[in-house]
């Protein structure tokens, strides 16, 4: 079971989006996510944030904000649950990332790149609601075969 954040950062209208086209036998490959990875021992999810940003971005979150909780279920990839922010203040400059490219994009077209099936929802949700929301995304293979939302 995987313990993940994963961030949205917010400039003029649009999202730092990272196309992963650079790790080998990667489970995200040619999908556009935001940035964040795996909780360490002892982080909380906000360490992880600032610590994952910093190290794909280069970075320094300065305003963030915890707006979802998402359980992922696969039988093909486990269980994961995934800490949801989105970021509007930073200090610094883009640097290369590692993992794939990074592109400004409008939010206006981010339905239009090749995301997940449930990444189209929580882009809704995060669109929808101004508080917290919870979502659970059931996988079969790379396939959405069922969600449940919760706003609170």
């Amino acid at each position: 079971m995987k313990n993940t954040t994963l961030c949205y950062i917010e400039k003029n209208g649009s999202y730092l989006m990272l196309h992963r086209v650079k790790k080998l036998e990667d489970m995200n490959q040619d999908k556009w996510l935001g940035v964040g990875g795996k909780l360490e021992a002892g982080e909380s999810p906000e360490d992880c944030l600032i610590r994952e940003v910093k190290e794909e971005t280069g970075l320094t979150l300065k305003k963030y904000a915890y707006r979802g909780f998402i359980t992922f279920v696969s039988n093909q990839w486990g269980t994961e649950y995934m800490h949801l922010f989105t970021a509007t203040e930073y200090e610094g400059e883009i640097k290369e990332c590692d993992e794939g490219n990074l592109e400004w994009v409008p939010k206006s077209k981010i339905e239009q790149l090749n995301l997940w099936e449930g990444d189209k929802i929580f882009f809704r949700l995060l669109e929808e609601c101004e508080q917290f929301f919870t979502l659970k995304l059931c996988y079969d293979e790379d396939k959405l075969i069922n969600h449940e939302v919760n706003k609170y």
